[in-house]
């Protein structure tokens, strides 16, 4: 092996011709699209996404991008849907079989299952006249363009095809819908994307675990109050309860002499930063940032002034934020 340029020109052409594919495929979008989603969205119960071989696996990321996107969806194997698992679907489904062919013998259960019970049927492949094609009540063609692979045989671009009309399908639910943001933070509380998400309230520490001292504490108290919440600041709250202040490490090296001998008031600094509860924990690590600050307390519109909760930059950082 003298060259790696022989398998760039093998990557180049493979990704070139799926790319040119998606575009055939985009352009030749018609009326069986809209029939498709009209189906989906007067689905009362789950949409069932069912495929065997690399359909299947196409299939299982079209049903959990489907669930991920405010639409109940569910992937039933074909094959064990004959041995049981047809029990899984009922009326109130829509059944969305994918075969690049329409000729996968597993599926021919399920096909038959959703006829006897009126059940819609979406079939997604390149041959409309074929046994799965001629079933359904919408059929989503693939173009036939022959796979990447350059020998016909390996699914490459009828993959892609397939993925990328399962990604069509539910964007088109998802707008439809008006699928927020925060609509999606519901269903990914985990993980990076979980974290991108997050909300200060999410992550803050609230009641007991916040660092408050009243005004006119003794900076004794106020010392230990910085210690037992292990924060490194403690806010210092009006007679009415608003934020008045907050005392930092900083504060401290600044008051050493005589310390003892203050009052929080006599310590803090004033008009600190803060943030709202409801804003991304994302922003409150750049607000940080910016302020070249460790900790930022959380205030509700609804309470102005009023501490809810603290937010330290380890939190974020611990979640993968920062």
């Amino acid at each position: 092996m003298t060259s790696k340029t022989p398998f760039i020109d093998t990557a180049k052409r493979v990704i070139r011709t799926e790319a040119e594919a998606l575009t055939i495929m985009a352009d030749r979008l018609d009326g069986s699209f809209r029939a498709a989603i009209d189906l989906l969205l007067n689905a009362n119960g789950r949409i069932i996404v069912t495929g065997i071989g690399k359909s299947g696996h196409i299939a299982r990321k079209i049903a959990a991008t489907l669930a991920s996107t405010g639409t109940p969806a569910q992937f039933v194997h074909p094959a064990e849907a004959s041995h049981g698992d047809l029990g899984m679907v009922t009326r109130s489904d829509v059944v969305l079989a994918i075969s690049n062919s329409g000729e996968a013998p597993e599926l021919a259960n399920m096909i038959a299952f959703s006829r006897r019970f009126e059940i819609p049927l979406i079939g997604i492949t390149k041959a409309p006249k074929s046994a799965l094609g001629r079933a359904c009540d919408a059929v989503l063609q693939l173009p036939d363009l022959g796979e990447a692979c350059g020998t016909g045989v390996v699914p490459t671009t009828s993959t892609t095809l397939t993925l990328a009309m399962g990604d069509a399908l539910a964007v088109a639910l998802m707008e439809h819908r008006e699928f927020t943001e925060e609509h999606f933070r519901e269903f990914h509380p985990g993980g990076k994307l979980g974290a991108k998400l997050s909300r200060v309230s999410d992550l803050m520490h609230t009641g007991a675990a916040m660092p408050l001292v009243g005004k006119d504490t003794p900076m004794a108290d106020a010392l230990i109050e910085i210690s037992q919440k292990s924060l490194g600041v403690v806010g210092v709250t009006a007679n009415d309860g608003t934020l008045a202040g907050i005392i930092t490490d900083g504060d401290l090296r600044r008051h050493m002499d005589g310390l003892l001998s203050l009052t929080a008031a006599d310590v803090m600094t004033t008009s600190p930063t803060t943030i709202d509860v409801a804003a991304l924990a994302e922003e409150a690590v750049a607000v940080m940032n910016a302020r070249k600050i460790t900790c930022v307390f959380a205030e509700d519109a609804n309470a102005p002034g009023k501490p809810q909760g603290i937010l330290h930059i380890h939190d974020c950082l611990r979640v993968g934020l920062g």
